[in-house]
């Protein structure tokens, strides 16, 4: 495959048993079908690294790498969603992305993105697989990710990705009290009866995720939590898989944890925190171009900094 175009996608859990060429579709929405379908034959779509037919069956969270053969299909609206542009020069750009936004097309939804708002205002990125999204953020995760603005800097961040050279740190507020910080080494893969989800499982891809605790409550903490790897929600299942799972996660974090003698503020800000409590906090990366560091750093939003301050009150 050719690295200066190459794109990639983890197939959400919920799509098992869906075919490989319509699972394509869905997570490119910018080619054209026959196109798609032109790239199969020719081994230009894998699935976790193998060439396969059109009809095979996938089983979700696997990895597709697409390397185009050309500049995409212009199918994608661009939108004027507001976007918060921490930094962005000819190479690269760097987004605060706020919590409810889906990074990119897919699962039905073809409006109201990431991917729609950088077509909007940066039309350039059209030629760029994925309008330049090397990698993601889940929809209700906030904070920093990093697009690609050339193919120059699309094929080096797409290296540094795969080989661990980008650092990326997140805040998280967990339910429970961590003694120490530590390393969580745990395959992650498909749970083997919620297809929703992922889990700790044996055969599942290599996962490390490092914390430090940054701030103890009476029955909570803030994390900073820096990926080594990047599977599908590494963060919250390692973290449920140790016993402290996130505030406010949906799927992994179970009902809210209330201290003893904690105030009805309290209570009713961790009762109405209703998604996962992580954000994306810190960025570094060598520039593609210049070959220079760079460090960004992103405050966490209003809900999470009420979500903290109401802990510390107690």
């Amino acid at each position: 495959m050719d690295e200066s175009s190459l794109a990639s996608a983890e197939i959400p859990l919920e799509w098992a048993g869906e075919r490989f060429d319509r699972a394509l579709a869905r997570l490119f929405p910018e080619y054209s079908r026959s196109r798609l379908a032109a790239w199969i034959k020719a081994g230009r779509a894998l699935l976790d690294g193998e060439r396969v037919k059109a009809s095979a069956r996938v089983l979700g969270g696997e990895l597709i790498e697409l390397d185009p053969e050309s500049a995409p299909d212009q199918r994608l609206e661009p939108e004027p969603i507001p976007l918060s542009i921490v930094y962005q020069d000819e190479a690269l750009i760097v987004v605060d992305k706020p919590a409810g936004l889906t990074v990119h097309p897919g699962a039905g939804q073809a409006r109201g993105t990431l991917q729609n708002a950088l077509l909007h205002h940066f039309p350039e990125l059209a030629r760029l697989p994925r309008a330049g999204i090397v990698h993601r953020l889940d929809k209700d995760t906030s904070g920093l990710l990093v697009v690609a603005r050339s193919e120059r800097a699309h094929r080096a961040l797409v290296e540094a990705l795969s080989t661990r050279q980008v650092g990326r740190e997140y805040l998280a507020v967990v339910q429970g009290v961590p003694v120490a910080g530590g390393a969580i080494e745990a395959p992650i893969g498909r749970h083997p009866r919620d297809r929703l989800r992922m889990a700790v499982v044996e055969g599942g891809r290599q996962a490390i995720t490092h914390f430090r605790v940054r701030e103890r409550f009476a029955a909570h903490a803030l994390l900073a939590v820096r990926l080594e790897t990047g599977r599908t929600h590494q963060i919250r299942v390692h973290l449920a898989h140790l016993g402290f799972p996130l505030v406010g996660d949906p799927l992994y974090g179970g009902k809210p944890r209330f201290p003893e003698g904690a105030s009805p503020a309290l209570r009713e800000t961790l009762a109405g925190f209703r998604r996962q409590a992580l954000h994306a906090e810190s960025l570094e990366l060598v520039h593609p171009a210049e070959e220079r560091s760079l460090r960004f750093r992103a405050e966490p939003p209003t809900d999470l900094k009420a979500l903290i301050e109401a802990l510390r009150r107690g």
